[in-house]
């Protein structure tokens, strides 16, 4: 478990210009080390507001973005091409402006897909597809103890909602306390859609690194919560971390009720 560190931005625009920049550096270090990258996607307002940064930032031309694979943290199981879908607002926001690989764009199963309505069938078929892409020739996943393998990802970034959700891991909901499967189907979540998939604690906990996203008023309570000691069931973003790193980027507003003695934020 890696302490979580703070990056607090003037404002939402500057947190996603500057996020984008470390992703940016993040992807590029991580190709020139091992040839690749592997790198989680978040949806939501920070989420794609990253993106969209990242689509106008110059230096994104140093990515090779055919050795870059991309997957998501989780999905509104909706169908194919609903405007809702994290995949849709991506591709809209970056993806189609970049030369990626195909095959190695992994979006999670639609509802109209070859599961059908079945959020369940589709979150094993996506934990099959992540641990088909593992590597456990030079690497097991943490989550590899607790049944199943995900790849070596570099960096998974996730939004972090004002009652504290994380991908689709909401507070006191099943998914939340999942210890073993990588991948779930979530049913009932209080945010709609209600039918979803995401990956568990486990799978997020076998990143690099993990990026929590936090901008706005609306986030801060949850900030201050999931930065303060509650437990993970109650505050799924306290337990969203990763191997080596968890970085926490926020714009002021989001710091706003952070305990300063702890936390102490400084503008960057």
């Amino acid at each position: 478990m890696s302490t979580p560190q703070l990056v607090v931005h003037r404002d939402k625009e500057l947190m996603a210009r500057a996020a984008a920049a470390r992703l940016i550096t993040k992807i590029v270090d991580a190709q020139a080390a091992r040839g690749s990258a592997s790198v989680v996607l978040t949806g939501g307002r920070n989420g794609n507001g990253l993106l969209a940064a990242l689509a106008a930032a110059p230096a994104r031309d140093a990515v090779d973005w055919n050795r870059l694979d991309l997957w998501w943290g989780d999905e509104r199981f909706l169908p194919e091409g609903d405007p809702e879908r994290n995949v849709t607002q991506a591709r809209e926001a970056l993806l189609d402006s970049v030369p990626l690989d195909p095959a190695r764009v992994h979006p999670m199963p639609a509802s109209d897909g070859p599961h059908g309505g079945d959020p369940d069938a589709a979150a094993a078929a996506y934990a099959a597809e992540l641990a088909a892409a593992a590597e456990p020739e030079h690497y097991r996943s943490a989550a590899a103890a607790a049944g199943g393998d995900v790849p070596a990802f570099d960096v998974l970034m996730l939004g972090v909602g004002p009652d504290t959700h994380v991908a689709s891991l909401f507070p006191e909901l099943p998914a939340v306390r999942e210890t073993e499967r990588t991948v779930v189907g979530v049913h009932g979540a209080p945010k709609p859609p209600p039918t979803r998939v995401t990956l568990t604690l486990p799978a997020i906990r076998s990143a690099r690194e993990v990026w929590l996203l936090a901008a706005g008023e609306d986030k801060a309570g949850a900030a201050r919560i999931a930065l303060s000691g509650a437990g993970e069931i109650q505050a799924p973003a306290a337990g969203a971390y990763g191997r080596s790193r968890t970085l926490w980027l926020l714009d002021a507003a989001a710091a706003s009720q952070l305990p300063r003695d702890l936390y102490p934020p400084a503008l960057a």
